[in-house]
């Protein structure tokens, strides 16, 4: 008896959608091809959230990268190039943090998108930030990979993981409405 049990819960674990992941190279290689995106945290920026009155397009009113955070990001861009991205279609949050991780990526102009903001002040945004996400990357024409850098809210109300800073999913294109998670790569 006990090992029918173990049969029917193995076939229902073989239907579940969540039990077929991807190897991170079938993910590197989706990502290079365009049928994934990389979806990132920005990398190490000691505290939480912003302080009170931040202007955003003052970094020196902001949350910004620490060292270890400008380290990260190099690093990362020496992963990416690894793996044969040199060249990739860059966009980011308009916050310093994020912006300057994007720019130390060094793999391609880097683009800001008020859609990758954070909405960790403005939770009321959260469903009003997420759709407009959607639309903005449903919207990305094929082409060279794409980098988006964003932010912990922005990313845990898209996918329901909760990235650490400097970690990156890669996404499976185009977005369902349960988003495919290929890979979690940790800085």
């Amino acid at each position: 008896m006990p090992t029918l049990i173990i049969q029917w819960m193995l076939f229902f674990l073989l239907l579940s959608p969540a039990v077929h992941a991807a190897t991170d190279a079938e993910a590197w290689q989706a990502l290079k091809e365009g049928r994934a995106m990389l979806l990132m945290r920005h990398t190490n920026a000691p505290g939480i959230g912003d302080p009170p009155g931040f202007i955003l397009e003052r970094c020196d009113t902001q949350r910004n990268l620490d060292a270890l955070g400008r380290a990260q990001a190099e690093a990362w861009g020496d992963r990416l190039r690894s793996h044969g991205i040199t060249d990739a279609r860059v966009y980011s949050s308009q916050f310093c943090r994020s912006l300057d991780t994007a720019r130390l990526l060094n793999v391609g102009e880097v683009n800001s998108a008020p859609e990758l903001n954070s909405f960790f002040s403005r939770r009321s945004r959260r469903a009003e930030q997420i759709r407009a996400l959607r639309r903005f990357i449903a919207g990305l024409e094929p082409g060279l990979p794409v980098i988006l850098v964003s932010h912990q809210v922005n990313i845990t109300a898209l996918t329901s993981r909760f990235p650490a800073s400097g970690e990156a999913l890669i996404l499976a294109l185009p977005l369902e409405e349960r988003v495919e998670v290929l890979a979690s790569i940790r800085p």
